[in-house]
């Protein structure tokens, strides 16, 4: 169970996992496209014929390597050490799954980035210092650390969405690692590893935009004109392929979170957008803006084409990614590891035994001898609640639950409790796990802030946590 002191109020610290991670993947997976970009380019340019053409490319390139060294080995190093404190402080019992089940997996790519990072400094470094072949060969050492990179950390992510069978039969026995290659190629691993890779070429094409929009015009219309048509060219093979590895994805989806994505696309006939049905038409929108934008105003116009212009367009993939991302943690509910954990950290074959003994029995994190049913709800709210809901903010109970009094939210609860299998919100939403106790004191807790005391009348006492 979540470790109920780690409260982020308005935002919630979803969110704060949310913003880190958007902003890294822009970054990581530039790093991965933009490694295969910049040897790519500089083969390119060390064929063309000797003149003035070839030596503007190579100093342009120089130039957008240290570019490319600052943004991605000092920001996506940063934001990636980011996320992993707000996923410990967010989820530490789905973060210690992950990490006993993968550690040796993650050492490897700890590896595979040490390599990438030495490369890339080197890669920089060496412009013009050693042999174009060596320096070229640096380049390449760098595309294939970068990739591996993703090709491990890919197996990770989907684990959380579709962990399969093979681990989920051994799941909580202590034999979790004799599955661990059937957990990392789980079964939307490789749909899922195209996909990104699309993604990181797409992005390459993207960031070195903002670096070629740059270059005057004026002064160089054959430098300009090459480098942007060169770059909008990285976007045409993503976009071609998504849709189809899209579909490849979609049907290795477990069924229970196809049938989430088929509500929210059979919800446009009635007229009701639900968040499922918005991140797709959103994903969609930005894309083909994208795509309208690098053709008519980049690949047509080359020597027009400006800073401002390439920020839009790099504007529109944050806009893409983030929508993306939101989708695919959306796609886990009810579930933080599928089939296996829930979204506020409880195990799924745990919940008959909380039911029995109580949601607070076995923690350390209670409310040291209290009697208070106010102050064992809060920290019930904080363990079951947490991490998707605030009070007043995003998700916010007091909102969702307006309108109730105490016994009409008690039904509620109960309701969550016990899980049936019409229950709308079962596509979703976690059980709320615990007694009849359990549930009497987060609807107390819960009634507080919905129904507030009127003024002058006594507020519940908090006792001090163990």
């Amino acid at each position: 169970m979540n470790y109920p002191f780690w409260n982020i109020p308005i935002l919630g610290s979803g969110w704060v996992i949310g913003i880190i991670a958007i902003f890294h993947v822009m970054i990581s997976q530039f790093a991965v496209g933009g490694g295969l970009y910049l040897p790519m380019a500089e083969r390119k340019a060390q064929r063309m014929p000797e003149g003035k053409l070839r030596t503007a490319w190579l100093a342009e390139l120089a130039g957008y390597s240290k570019f490319f060294l600052i943004l991605t080995a000092v920001f996506g190093t940063v934001s990636g050490v980011g996320i992993w404190f707000a996923i410990g402080l967010t989820h530490p019992e789905a973060t210690s799954t992950l990490i006993h089940n993968f550690v040796f997996g993650w050492a490897m790519e700890w590896v595979f980035f040490l390599v990438e990072l030495a490369t890339i400094a080197v890669y920089y470094s060496t412009w013009g210092r050693i042999d174009s072949k060596l320096h070229l060969t640096v380049g390449w050492v760098y595309t294939v650390a970068s990739f591996f990179t993703l090709f491990i950390i890919n197996g990770i992510l989907t684990f959380m969405l579709t962990p399969g069978d093979a681990w989920l039969a051994v799941a909580g026995s202590g034999q979790e690692a004799s599955k661990f290659w059937y957990a990392f190629f789980n079964p939307t691993y490789w749909p899922s590893l195209f996909l990104r890779t699309c993604v990181c070429c797409a992005l390459a094409g993207i960031w070195a935009l903002i670096s070629a929009s740059r270059i005057d015009g004026d002064k160089q219309p054959e430098l300009k004109t090459s480098l942007v048509q060169w770059s909008v060219k990285w976007l045409v093979p993503s976009f071609v392929a998504m849709p189809f590895l899209m579909a490849w994805y979609y049907m290795m989806v477990p069924a229970s979170q196809r049938a989430l994505l088929q509500l929210g696309i059979d919800t446009i006939n009635a007229g009701t957008f639900s968040i499922v049905t918005r991140m797709a038409l959103v994903i969609i929108v930005s894309s083909a803006t994208i795509i309208g934008v690098a053709y008519f105003l980049a690949y047509r116009n080359p020597v027009e084409f400006k800073l401002s212009h390439a920020i839009a367009v790099l504007l529109l993939a944050l806009v893409a990614t983030g929508a993306g991302e939101y989708s695919r943690e959306m796609l886990r509910k009810p579930y933080v590891i599928g089939s296996w954990m829930y979204s506020n950290g409880v195990r799924v074959p745990y919940v008959n035994r909380i039911n029995q003994e109580g949601y607070l029995a076995h923690s350390s994190w209670v409310w040291n001898g209290s009697s208070s049913s106010y102050s064992r709800g809060e920290a019930i709210y904080r363990g079951e609640c947490g991490s998707c809901h605030t009070l007043a903010g995003y998700r916010p109970l007091k909102s969702l639950l307006a309108g109730r009094d105490r016994a009409n939210i008690g039904s509620f609860i109960t309701m969550l409790h016990d899980y049936k299998p019409d229950s709308p919100y079962r596509r979703f939403m976690p059980p709320m796990t615990g007694t009849k106790q359990d549930i009497d004191d987060l609807a107390d807790y819960l009634n507080v802030y919905v129904n507030p005391p009127l003024p002058g009348a006594q507020k519940p006492v908090q006792t001090a946590l163990k």
